[in-house]
């Protein structure tokens, strides 16, 4: 290894969709990293152990070496700088337009869509909860989601950008939410979000043995 130490910390559900795309590009990167949970429930990350690592204080938070870093697009996109192309595996499209649209759609998933979030939290992904039929607010969202993802992914493509890129995971969450509910969902989405879920690396997030305690 000819990096610094890397730490990854998320958390101790393993439920957030922002540590699972910092969990994702390192595992793409190939990196070697030692995995950190926070315990969210018992507020760990207001404790000045952890106000130490995240100036957030919230997950993910990524360590390289003395370098600490919050916020999962960030980290993503330092990652890529950082550990780049093609010593490394890409996270970003090559092209530069193509580059600058994953950027928007990682933000926009992080800024928008709250009725989608509150009303299907990732826990219908991971721990298969269930809850009650989607509110006007949140179906006016969700086809709002919808609408955008048919725009950008193209007819007989499994990933928006003809290569895989780190948006296609963050995309596959958001529609999962979805998907995994059995909430209404066009068959190429719900095709797209099972296909980007085979991924390996999204695989592995999946087994950890510390998501079970």
């Amino acid at each position: 290894m000819d990096y610094p130490a890397i730490t990854l910390w998320v958390d101790s559900d393993f439920f957030s969709p922002y540590a699972l795309s910092a969990y994702v590009a390192l595992k793409e990167k190939g990196l070697d990293f030692q995995l950190r949970s926070v315990d969210l429930s018992s507020q760990q990350q207001a404790s000045d152990s952890y106000r130490a690592v995240s100036l957030t204080r919230r997950v993910p938070s990524l360590q390289v070496g003395e370098f600490l870093l919050s916020e999962s697009s960030a980290i993503t996109e330092y990652l890529e700088e950082r550990f780049p192309a093609p010593e490394y595996e890409r996270l970003y499209p090559r092209d530069i337009e193509k580059r600058a649209r994953a950027r928007e759609i990682q933000a926009w998933l992080r800024s928008d869509f709250l009725p989608i979030r509150e009303e299907r939290p990732t826990s219908v992904i991971f721990a298969a909860a269930r809850f009650a039929p989607l509110s006007e607010t949140a179906t006016l969202a969700g086809k709002k989601l919808i609408d955008a993802v048919l725009q950008l992914l193209p007819e007989g493509q499994q990933n928006v950008f003809g290569e895989w890129s780190i948006a296609d995971t963050d995309l596959a969450v958001m529609l999962n939410r979805l998907a995994l509910h059995g909430d209404l969902l066009p068959q190429r989405l719900s095709d797209y979000a099972a296909f980007q879920w085979q991924r390996a690396s999204i695989q592995l997030w999946l087994s950890e043995p510390g998501r079970n305690g």
